[in-house]
């Protein structure tokens, strides 16, 4: 990777012999693999088996979680916040496990759309739950630092499963929770 990065840097026309420039082609390297590591972790791993027996059967709801991708389409970040709420069917997953899922398909190469989708899917098969809801709202670099250059533009996708599409009710408290 970091060959592939001086390749860049030379294509461009900078000078990798420059002072700033020399170690960069590592630098990047090294932060492109932590930007992608959900390449190389599993939904085992990042829930660690933190799922627990409750009698808990009302929502579940865990808002504002940072989320940082890249789009799959022009490498550019996309940066915003998650919210994710499920209905317990007997089991609870450890708070800090749904933000860990947010990550493990966060730090793929993505589009915003099909995150919000893995992520709820994930989250009913670990936890079996009656319901799960995701919204994402995100800003995008490759609409505000390239093409149609639109700085205040902001992206919402919403993936509802079980009771959440079923159920108006349900599915507008959430929304009445996340506001």
């Amino acid at each position: 990777m970091e060959k592939a990065f001086e390749e860049i840097i030379k294509q461009i026309g900078e000078d990798l012999e420059r002072d700033g420039l020399l170690d960069t082609p590592k630098r990047a390297a090294k932060a492109f693999e932590f930007l992608t590591e959900g390449y190389r972790r599993s939904v085992d791993e990042v829930v660690n088996d933190a799922l627990f027996e409750s009698d808990a059967n009302e929502m579940v709801v865990v808002s504002d979680i940072e989320l940082y991708s890249l789009c799959e389409h022009h490498l550019l970040p996309f940066i915003g916040k998650c919210h994710v709420a499920y209905i317990p069917n007997g089991k609870v997953l450890g708070l800090s496990k749904v933000a860990r899922i947010v990550d493990l398909y966060a730090r793929r190469l993505q589009i915003q759309e099909g995150l919000t989708t893995q992520i709820a899917n994930t989250v009913q098969q670990v936890t079996g739950a009656e319901g799960v809801a995701v919204i994402i709202e995100a800003r995008h670099m490759c609409m505000m630092m390239r093409g149609v250059q639109k700085q205040n533009s902001v992206m919402r996708t919403s993936a509802m499963l079980g009771v959440f599409k079923d159920n108006a009710a349900t599915r507008a408290e959430f929304m009445s929770l996340i506001k």
